[in-house]
């Protein structure tokens, strides 16, 4: 017998760990492991508990269907699950235990454990990404430190050897003697906060439907729509990569399906944002500082951020006086998503116009996101900051009021979420204090000038890089 552990690759499709166990001939089984106390030290979203506990029952009916059965278990730790799974694997007699890595730190320390401590064999595979971390490297042998050549490296591959995903068989049926524990069901407690997910389908076929129905049309407007958050421009299918419901290399199979290279450019846009989910995986890979909170660049660290508290609940809470920004702050605590461009725009807010570390930004996305993946996270708030790999250099500052006005110029996807300005003129939506009835509105006036938080940003990153 086999058993697969099951983490962020919640499907039986294009699961490496699962159908190498296929491959073997053996009878499988496969468990998931809750661990509320590590997933609260890892802010994990309420909404993305609620997306993986519904996720899991229709894992467990795909998985049926391969006369594989999935087995739950809740403990407390990374620690803990992994001496529950060693005791599981010895009560079955278990042959092997196979999984997929993940490459944050605490991840690859608790498989470094289980490799450690089991007596059966532990295999670990390569799944997250589309190229595995190291196999796509620069000239000099080295990982991609700039993601524009990495891309180009990355592409490169792909025209010599597109991807294609194998088809899915049965595992041998196990017999009645195996004797598997009856309490470990999927209906088991479940006791991490979760709020509702339902209007996020979970369903196998319903996800792949999705992918396939932005793959067929909407993926070649994207390079056009995608900044636009009054528009549903986007895939809408980052959540499921999160919890790996859906995989990258089933997104770039399908972008592709009966498309040579180069793609067209909806479709190659598309296809840099699979990308980039690539490059900050690989990042994670190979600096490991950047699981344990430090800066990619060093300098960077003595950057002397405020952290005014009632600043950072003003963002937190959309309340800064700046509508793009309030939008989306609002969107996402109503959602639990947020459009990407706007991501960009509130990053760039927190950190450069209220002078808070990145961190607060981070941890805060990761509480609320039903997408919120580590190294994507991570890397989104570097590159905001100026403190990370490829980072966008500190005097490049988003101006929030000018970002409004390009991207939501008819004022939609403001008066959606601040209803305080809905019947505002145009000409007045995204600088509401120029309005000569400001003091009519129910609205906070701007907590900061952006010009004068501009230029305090460009001193407090001159005066860390001088300390070199």
């Amino acid at each position: 017998m086999q058993i697969v552990w099951l983490r962020r690759d919640l499907r039986v499709e294009d699961n490496s760990a699962l159908q190498h166990a296929i491959k073997s001939g053996q009878p499988i089984v496969a468990v998931y492991v809750a661990t509320p106390m590590t997933w609260q030290r890892h802010h994990l979203a309420p909404i993305q508990a609620d997306l993986i506990y519904r996720r899991l029952f229709e894992l467990q009916a795909d998985l049926a269907q391969l006369n594989i059965p999935l087995l739950y278990h809740e403990v407390e730790t990374y620690t803990d699950s992994v001496h529950w799974l060693i005791k599981l694997a010895t009560d079955l007699n278990a042959k092997q235990i196979s999984l997929n890595k993940e490459y944050e730190w605490n991840e690859r320390c608790r498989d470094d454990l289980l490799s450690q401590l089991a007596e059966c064999k532990v295999t670990r595979f390569d799944d997250k990404c589309l190229f595995t971390p190291g196999q796509v490297r620069n000239k000099q042998g080295d990982y991609f430190k700039v993601f524009t050549p990495f891309k180009k490296a990355c592409l490169a591959k792909l025209a010599q050897q597109p991807v294609v995903i194998a088809n899915l068989t049965s595992a041998a049926s196990l017999t009645i003697s195996d004797n598997l524990p009856s309490e470990l069901s999927v209906s088991a407690v479940f006791s991490y906060p979760r709020q509702s997910s339902d209007h996020y389908c979970i369903a196998t076929k319903a996800i792949r439907q999705k992918l396939r129905g932005f793959c067929a049309d909407p993926v070649d407007d994207y390079q056009t729509l995608r900044d636009i958050p009054s528009i549903d421009g986007t895939s809408g299918l980052s959540p499921y990569l999160a919890i790996g419901a859906l995989s990258a290399r089933q997104c770039l199979a399908r972008l592709q399906y009966g498309k040579g290279y180069p793609l067209e450019l909806g479709r190659e846009t598309w296809l840099s944002e699979l990308i980039w989910r690539d490059f900050y995986q690989h990042l994670l890979h190979f600096e490991p500082k950047l699981s344990k909170g430090a800066n990619f660049v060093a300098w960077t660290q003595k950057v002397n951020w405020q952290n005014k508290r009632e600043f950072l609940i003003a963002w937190q809470q959309g309340q800064t006086g700046y509508p793009i920004v309030d939008a989306a702050m609002r969107q996402l605590n109503s959602t639990g998503w947020m459009h990407n461009r706007l991501r960009m725009i509130v990053a760039s807010f927190l950190t450069k116009d209220l002078h808070i570390h990145w961190h607060e930004g981070e941890k805060y996305f990761m509480q609320k996101l039903i997408d919120g993946d580590y190294a994507a996270n991570n890397g989104g708030w570097q590159w905001s900051a100026s403190t990370g790999c490829d980072g966008q250099p500190y005097f490049r500052i988003f101006n929030p009021t000018t970002q409004g006005e390009k991207f939501d110029p008819n004022g939609d996807f403001v008066r959606q979420w601040v209803p305080e300005l809905k019947y505002l003129p145009n000409k007045y939506l995204h600088q509401p204090w120029r309005w000569e009835n400001v003091n009519t509105l129910s609205y906070p006036k701007p907590i900061v000038d952006h010009k004068t938080e501009r230029a305090l940003t460009l001193r407090f990153f001159q005066d860390a890089k001088d300390c070199l």
